[in-house]
Order: C-alpha cells, then structure tokens, then sequence
C-alpha cells in the first residue's frame, strides 16, 4: 500500500498593515488568485486530499478555503496550532498522528522547505524547491500501511509546482 502527501505553504499573504500580528495576516490579491490554480491543478491530477491539516494562522486557513471548493469542502479538516511555524521535525510528528490518504498538509516556511527536502530519498532538481515559494505544492509517496511508519528520507516526489509555473 502507499500513502500520499500534498504538501503546500500558505499563498502569498498580506504585509499592508505592519502593526498586524503575524498570526492574523490575511492573504493578499495574489495569494487569493494563486490558491485556487493550484486547487485546480491538484484535481486535474486526481490528487484530492481525503484529509487537511492545517496551520491555525490566517493564511493557511484562507489558503483551504480558496482550495476547497475544488477539492472538497467534505474533506475532514482539522487546524493543528502546532504547525504554526513548526520545525520539520514538528511537521514529522503531525503527520505520524494522520489518518487518511492522501493528506494535504498547510504550512509555513522555513519549517515546510526543510520538512519537503528531509522527506525525499532523493531531492528534486528544481531551483524553486530549495525556497519553497507561497502556494508551492509538493506531491510525495511513500511505502506503508499507516502514517505513524512514515520516516524522513523515504518519499519519492510525485510532483512539485509553484503557482508562477502554472500560469506561466
């Protein structure tokens, strides 16, 4: 059996308010337009998450919502507070606690970049995945039965966008 990861950072987000907290930043003109592409691009592909996890920060949260609708809003949900800048170790540790397959994991840089790398028996030769830009998706497969036997350096990319590569 095989288990499959969406992994994506939060679309662009808001800097227009400096006095705002981090944590409460919305996304901007962007980063609405951006998330559902990649929705799209994920249904065209057939990789419809059967559980979301997510950041409890603002962005993460408006990210799935933009997405849901194409991929389904009937999908199980749950805010994780833990990944508010979690460290790919946290993010790990998420993960391991998952159910279903394919989980879509949403979350924040620098902590999704390493995570992304650290999971891959091999990594991808794209020069935007070492910076993982906003909205940045990465599909990874792995070898298993359930969530909790999943280890760093076993997943093998499936696939990896950015939004930009979309659209361009």
């Amino acid at each position: 059996m095989t288990l499959q990861l969406i992994l994506v950072r939060h679309a662009k987000s808001s800097w227009d308010d400096p006095l705002e907290d981090d944590h409460e930043r919305p996304l901007n003109t962007r980063g609405q337009g951006a998330a559902p592409i990649v929705g799209k691009w994920l249904a065209e592909r057939g990789y419809m998450p059967a559980e979301v996890v997510s950041s409890t920060a603002r962005r993460t949260l408006e990210t799935w919502e933009r997405m849901a609708p194409i991929l389904g809003e009937s999908t199980v949900m749950r805010r994780d507070p833990g990944l508010y800048h979690a460290t790919s170790e946290r993010m790990l540790e998420v993960l391991n606690n998952c159910a279903a397959s394919p989980v879509l994991m949403l979350g924040h840089n620098p902590g999704i970049a390493q995570f992304a790398e650290r999971l891959l028996v091999r990594p991808l030769d794209d020069p935007k995945f070492a910076t993982y830009p906003t909205c940045a998706t990465l599909v990874v497969e792995f070898d298993g039965e359930d969530w909790s036997e999943v280890v760093f350096g076993t997943g093998r990319a499936l696939d990896f966008i950015t939004p930009k590569q979309i659209t361009d």
